[in-house]
């Protein structure tokens, strides 16, 4: 064979592999649990080598905070891509907005240095807005499930009786909060679809968790849409094919927020509303997390909780209030895996139980009497069912300065494992803090 036939011969071997480790992704994050689960910090930090980051579902009951070095920026339905210059975010067609809302965000990123054009925010044309006799409705009739009383429930209840309002027909109005939205309303499933085809990188957002969708959560103690990996794309307007990695952010131990069964909690839902909002906890925080874990360490599980609580800053970004606390819950992650088709798990807030003697996994429930590792839709069967836990060793230091793997408590990475085995699925990110820099990545290829 002559020199040029051996040279074609390799470059038709050679190209395909380069050409596979260039190829854009498209990475779709959600959370595992009930919400809560940081997917803030782990968007911000995928954000930078995405070129679009997209939210599909929601409103503004969501709420999640990034810390930028000493700034915090908290965002209730703008994606977290907007601190990043250059990128685009879109507000998708799924999502349900609050005039109001989406304009304070703007304008407060503008206080701060970080001004949005038309180029970088796209709200979809599709989106529903919610309107204040729609917000009126919520507070009077939502606590029973113990919503947010934004008006969610009651805007897709409009959309789904084909009465709402959509944001196309809300920019033709003529008032000041339609002009100031009026340049960012767009087709926006062009825009997503053309970054597919331009193979750009596309990160999307997901709010709330996998435990309140409409359809697959403890309903109907749940949200009004569908924040599972499914949702997304008819939140956005593309196909299942294009989904390259569906990431789920578990919490080390498990929160949720609202009424409805919460099988691992520990104390009850009562005893947690009772300690009151952030505002009111904050000024003796050292001397109840003290005690907390004093008494958490005696046996006393109301305390394990609010310690978690406690260390892990669980106070809404939207409401302050307490979030039920309880420890990991191993058939709600694998319930998870299953109902969102998981490739991955990103773990947080693994620097929470530094003062802990020991802590426990949920492997399974029993339920009158007998043992299942499989999650039960039917409302009265959760309620029923029991924890059976696993104890481990705690590992009685501060990670939160661990930059590898390695770097962790011998306890910790056990822990890790364990979560891993429990679930059956790959861990490729630990969280040891808030910060960007406060992360490890174990398996890369999951992410850009």
């Amino acid at each position: 064979m002559s020199h040029i036939g051996q040279h074609k011969k390799r470059s038709f071997y050679i190209c395909p592999i380069f050409l596979y480790f260039i190829m854009a992704k498209t990475i779709v994050v959600i959370g595992g649990q009930w919400g809560d689960e940081g997917k803030g910090k782990l968007v911000d930090f995928l954000a930078k080598q995405a070129d679009v980051i997209a939210r599909a579902t929601g409103g503004n009951n969501a709420g999640h905070t990034v810390v930028v070095e000493d700034q915090k920026f908290k965002f209730h339905l703008l994606p977290s891509g907007t601190i990043h210059k250059g990128k685009l975010n879109i507000c998708g067609n799924g999502m349900v907005i609050y005039p109001k809302q989406i304009i304070k965000e703007i304008n407060t990123l503008e206080e701060k240095g970080f001004t949005l054009t038309d180029k970088e925010l796209a709200v979809s044309s599709s989106s529903h807005v919610i309107t204040e006799e729609q917000i009126q409705k919520d507070l009077a009739t939502g606590k029973k499930v113990g919503t947010t009383g934004r008006g969610i429930g009651p805007c897709y209840m409009a959309k789904i009786e084909r009465t709402g309002l959509r944001m196309s027909e809300f920019i033709k109005e003529d008032n000041e909060e339609a002009n100031r939205l009026a340049p960012f309303v767009k087709d926006t499933y062009t825009l997503i679809n053309q970054a597919l085809e331009d193979k750009k990188n596309i990160l999307i957002e997901g709010a709330q968790g996998t435990m309140l969708d409409i359809d697959h959560g403890t309903y109907p103690y749940v949200t009004s849409s569908n924040p599972t990996a499914g949702g997304q794309c008819s939140g956005l307007g593309i196909g299942p094919t294009k989904i390259d990695d569906v990431i789920a952010i578990i919490k080390a131990y498990t929160t949720r927020v609202g009424r409805g069964p919460f099988t691992t909690e520990l104390g009850t839902d009562e005893q947690t509303t009772e300690e009151g909002t952030w505002d009111k906890i904050e000024p003796n925080f050292e001397e109840q997390l003290k005690q907390a874990a004093e008494k958490g360490n005696g046996g006393d599980e109301y305390h394990q909780g609010k310690y978690l609580r406690l260390m892990g800053r669980e106070y809404g970004t939207t409401t302050g209030r307490p979030r039920r606390t309880g420890w990991f819950d191993g058939v709600v992650a694998r319930y998870a895996r299953r109902i969102n088709g998981l490739t991955t798990f990103a773990l947080t807030k693994l620097d929470c139980f530094q003062d802990l003697d020991k802590i426990k996994l949920c492997t399974h429930y029993e339920i009158d009497g007998e043992k299942t590792k499989d999650f039960p839709t039917d409302l009265e069967e959760l309620k029923k069912a029991k924890p059976i836990y696993e104890e481990m060793d705690g590992w009685k230091s501060d990670i939160s300065e661990a930059k590898t793997f390695e770097d962790l408590h011998e306890n910790c990475q056990k822990y890790v494992k364990r979560i891993e085995e429990l679930t059956g699925v790959p861990m490729c990110i630990v969280s040891v803090g808030p910060k960007r820099s406060q992360t490890i990545i174990l398996k890369k290829e999951h992410l850009f």
